[in-house]
């Protein structure tokens, strides 16, 4: 444990524990990031939107000392972290960033499994993800902003006018 670096690292929770997670984390004032999406839920009497995490059962955590990584896994709730052989696997914070920008300003995302050619490396020049260097790849006649979370084998999707990309 003496061996890690300052980051951003991912705690697997139980199921449908991520909000407890974080709770507890932000509570004992450890950053952590929990990426959702405003998803319409439909009952049987009523419809309402929710925030649903991207990513079901993983929490994003801040570790810059042993205290921070002990914290983690003392929330009820959290499993394990996430591991890249025998030590635990760090997120870059490019990675990190790109998520909370895309998820806090997109409306529509849909996170895929499927894995994707690399895209053309293109600057977002208008709206809300102005600035933005990412990659753009064209499916179903759609060009669309990809995120990819190699650790999780996933990639968050957004759709883009094609007018606000500018190529590098």
């Amino acid at each position: 444990m003496n061996e890690f670096k300052d980051g951003w690292y991912l705690i697997y929770t139980r199921p449908r524990h991520e909000k407890k997670v974080y709770h507890h984390l932000a509570g004992k004032n450890i950053n952590s990031f929990l990426p959702t999406r405003k998803v319409l839920r439909t009952w049987h009497d009523r419809k309402k939107y929710i925030d649903e995490p991207l990513f079901p059962s993983y929490v994003f955590i801040y570790i810059n000392d042993v205290r921070n990584y002990y914290e983690g896994m003392e929330a009820e709730g959290a499993l394990y972290y996430v591991r890249d052989g025998k030590k635990i696997a760090r997120v870059g914070d490019n990675i990190v960033d790109s998520i909370k920008l895309v998820s806090e300003n997109a409306k529509e995302l849909e996170v895929s499994e499927l894995r994707f050619q690399p895209g053309r490396r293109l600057v977002i020049s208008q709206g809300s993800l102005t600035g933005l260097e990412c990659e753009v790849v064209q499916i179903n006649n759609k060009h669309k902003l990809l995120v990819r979370v190699e650790l999780l084998q996933r990639s968050i999707l957004v759709t883009l006018p094609v007018e606000s990309l500018m190529a590098v």
